[in-house]
């Protein structure tokens, strides 16, 4: 079944630069049926219909994270690494002779010397179909080759390990002789320090403004407005500033969302270093931080992702390897969730008719509910909730209907807080997986600045008319990405 719009749907609501007779409702057309020379005046319903609902999608961020003030350029924080070690690997030539190359860990194919595979330490090695404890006889200081002596048998070989496999190893114990020294009298040997990972972003700025003359805020229009600003009356300018003030709010959540950092290997004139070309260096928004630090599920190409119960345990089996976070909240566009809808009432087993899901107590008296908000898989809690900005064709929506292969249908986010160091204030704080930072001090508060300028009210300047200016420093903090999922 297709749907199809009509010829004069009003779908294309976009605001322009300038001020034009479809601004507004004009009657005085010289020579015109419809103008004033006609016998009878029309009659005008003054109240602007509201045909489009809310058209902001801000809240998004308010409802997941926090906002906090910093001073700096920069925000710098680090996470903390895994606690065991684990490594990939390949075998060093001859399985026969024990030896394997340790990789820089577990996501990397560069070798390290660096590792933290120690002699005497118990290791369990894996291939593809085959799994053999070890141990560790040789780790010379600075190489990456380690010597493994299978307890089973007397080389790799033997266990039915290849020339040059690749392998996955995770230390699990040590083993020591009796009256022997420790670990630090193998030659070689030093303690293990814990690793971390540091990660940066940058603020950017976001600036908008609305201009209207001294004469025309005199001006009685002739529609009675209204708007998510809370801007009523007769007067349109009201009605364009509140406009404006809406958009402006949406930016610099959707900044928040969908911003990139700059790229200087690309060429572009976009510039990470603020050259001359261009003064945009980027910062990193919500989908990026995902797509570079997090995890990703794709769908069948135009089908949504995660409406299957085989996809959402593959989830929990990837966020099993993170942080097993058990409370998620999923952000979903309106197919996903309809999709998701439809896989937890196929589990009811009193659905056959498809009568009965969503409120299991549904009576012929009472509208069926059709929906889940939520649900328990395993350990894990998932939250489900519509994202407006994915579904509004005027947003998002429109993008996903356009390119269909990186289209966005949904995001899942731990709840919570997170623990990390925090590099200006010198010691671990809790904060929310997600949150924003914007610029203030005592002198300026830029999370969101809003000035008047002009001759119109409070005169600060001979302009006769009123600008209304728009300005916000901030940046986004995405804490522990690796137990984020984009939906695609």
């Amino acid at each position: 079944m297709a749907i199809t719009a009509g010829g004069n749907l009003n779908s294309t609501p976009a605001p322009v630069q300038a001020t034009l007779a479809s601004n507004y409702i004009d009657f005085a057309t010289s020579g015109s049926s419809d103008g004033w020379a006609q016998q009878y005046l029309p009659e005008l319903m003054e109240k602007e219909a509201e045909v489009f609902g809310p058209r902001t999608i801000s809240g998004f961020l308010s409802q997941i994270g926090a906002e906090e003030a910093m001073t700096s350029d920069q925000v710098v924080w680090s996470e903390q690494g895994r606690l065991h070690l684990s490594y990939k690997g390949v075998i060093a030539g001859t399985a026969s002779n024990g030896q394997i190359t340790i990789q820089t860990d577990i996501d990397d194919n560069a070798q390290t010397t660096t590792h933290g595979i120690r002699v005497g330490d118990t290791v369990i090695i894996s291939s593809a179909s085959i799994t053999s404890q070890c141990y560790v006889s040789v780790a010379a200081a600075g190489s990456a080759t380690v010597t493994l002596l299978p307890y089973k048998t007397a080389t790799l070989a033997t266990e039915g390990f290849g020339n040059t496999d690749a392998f996955t190893i995770l230390v699990y114990g040590s083993e020591y002789a009796k009256g022997t020294q420790g670990q630090k009298a193998n030659t070689g040997n030093t303690h293990n320090e814990p690793s971390f990972n540091t990660f940066t972003n940058k603020p950017i700025i976001l600036k908008d403004f609305y201009t209207i003359s001294g004469s025309d805020t005199a001006q009685i229009g002739w529609v009675e407005i209204s708007g998510e600003a809370g801007q009523n009356g007769y007067m349109w300018y009201l009605k364009a500033e509140g406009d404006t003030r809406a958009r402006y709010t949406d930016y610099l959540e959707m900044s928040m969302m969908e911003s990139v950092r700059a790229d200087n290997a690309s060429g572009s004139t976009v510039d990470e270093t603020l050259g001359t070309a261009c003064d945009a260096h980027g910062t990193e928004g919500l989908f990026a931080a995902i797509e570079d630090r997090g995890n990703m599920t794709s769908g069948v190409t135009g089908v949504n992702a995660a409406t299957d119960l085989a996809e959402f345990d593959a989830i929990l089996a990837e966020f099993d390897k993170q942080g097993a976070i058990e409370e998620n909240m999923m952000f979903v566009n309106r197919g996903t969730s309809l999709a998701m809808d439809d896989m937890l009432a196929s589990m009811n087993s009193y659905g056959a008719g498809g009568t009965s899901y969503g409120v299991f107590s549904n009576s012929e008296d009472m509208a069926l509910n059709l929906g889940f908000s939520g649900f328990r898989r395993g350990s894990y809690d998932f939250y489900k909730s519509d994202f407006r900005y994915l579904n509004d064709k005027a947003t998002r929506g429109g993008i996903n209907d356009r390119d269909v292969v990186n289209a966005i249908r949904g995001v899942i986010i731990p709840a919570g807080v997170s623990s990390v160091y925090d590099q200006q204030l010198g010691k671990n704080l809790k904060r929310p997986f997600l949150h924003v930072r914007y610029r203030a001090s005592q002198t300026d508060n830029r999370r969101m600045k809003t000035w008047v300028t002009g001759s119109v009210g409070a005169v600060t300047s001979d302009l006769d008319a009123m600008e209304i200016h728009y300005l916000s420093e901030r940046c986004l903090i995405t804490q522990g990405a690796n137990n984020f999922m984009l939906m695609n």
